[in-house]
């Protein structure tokens, strides 16, 4: 058996090992234990830089609940269920949305569920268009469910969608399931999100650069004349996690090859910032 410490078969691995297999076996300990055992595998190099966050976000989904995610009533898009065609594909094209609640009388009088692409056999040919005939059934929920309960209905039910209602039966938003998922994995663009992006190196008049943690390490490199490896690490978030050994807070400090990194901004799942600085040369 190999006993060398800076084998990941060694003591220091089984001890790490045993003491996660135990967390899991043993009598239930403390959400801030195992956070700890997980930040003490990624500082062990079990566990990469880009994993960590997601554990984290897996976890914290179980105390979030539906109200703290979702989208509030007044930016709905909804129709009502007597719009012409026309309007409908005007509102459709405009959103860029590809489902929509509708409704009937009022806005708490929820039908159904509209799907964009349901639309398409009716293009050219609207004259007995009847929204109601290709509504799907829509999925109500109480604002206290939990997301790690949400989650689990929408696997089980194949919806994307539901509505949220709140003690009265009135609807109080609309959540989807890659809302709950960005809880995990961070936020989702798809392709109706803005492109627009804000610049992920910005020089500043002091000399030094404020630097997105979502960086390419070979953007970085180009952009700064830096030659940090990119053959473990895609982002220079990932890169500097490793550095610190833990998941930093804003204010941490941490020198990398010839560069000063300030953390400028951070939440509970991952770094978002940085304030870089060139490091003067030693005096010899």
């Amino acid at each position: 058996m190999n006993d060398d410490p800076g084998s990941t078969s060694g003591p220091a691995h089984r001890t790490w090992w045993d003491k996660l297999g135990h967390l899991f076996s043993g009598e239930p300990r403390s959400r801030a234990e195992l956070i700890d055992e997980l930040r003490t595998a990624q500082v062990n190099g079990l566990l990469g830089a880009e994993t960590l966050p997601m554990l984290e976000g897996a976890l914290k989904v179980t105390e979030l609940s539906v109200d703290d995610v979702m989208v509030p009533r007044v930016q709905i898009v909804m129709l009502a269920a007597d719009t012409p065609l026309s309007e409908i594909l005007a509102a459709v094209v405009e959103s860029g949305h590809s489902r929509f609640p509708v409704h009937g009388e009022d806005k708490d009088d929820i039908l159904g569920i509209l799907l964009a692409k349901d639309l398409l056999k009716f293009f050219g040919n609207g004259d007995n268009f009847d929204i109601r005939t290709i509504l799907r059934p829509a999925v109500l929920i109480p604002e206290s469910m939990r997301l790690n309960v949400l989650l689990e209905e929408f696997r089980r039910s194949r919806n994307h969608m539901a509505l949220v209602v709140d003690e009265y039966g009135g609807v109080a938003g609309l959540v989807t399931i890659e809302d709950v998922l960005e809880q995990i994995v961070g936020d989702i663009d798809d392709e109706h999100d803005d492109e627009d992006e804000p610049a992920q190196i910005v020089a500043q008049s002091d000399g030094s650069w404020l630097v997105s943690a979502l960086t390419p390490i070979e953007d970085f490199n180009t952009e700064l004349g830096a030659a940090f490896s990119d053959e473990e690490f895609d982002t220079i978030g990932g890169l500097l996690t490793a550095q610190f050994g833990h998941l930093p807070e804003a204010g941490e400090d941490a020198a990398a090859g010839d560069f000063r990194f300030h953390v400028t901004a951070a939440d509970d799942r991952r770094v978002q910032q940085f304030r870089v600085t060139r490091d003067a040369p030693a005096l010899s």
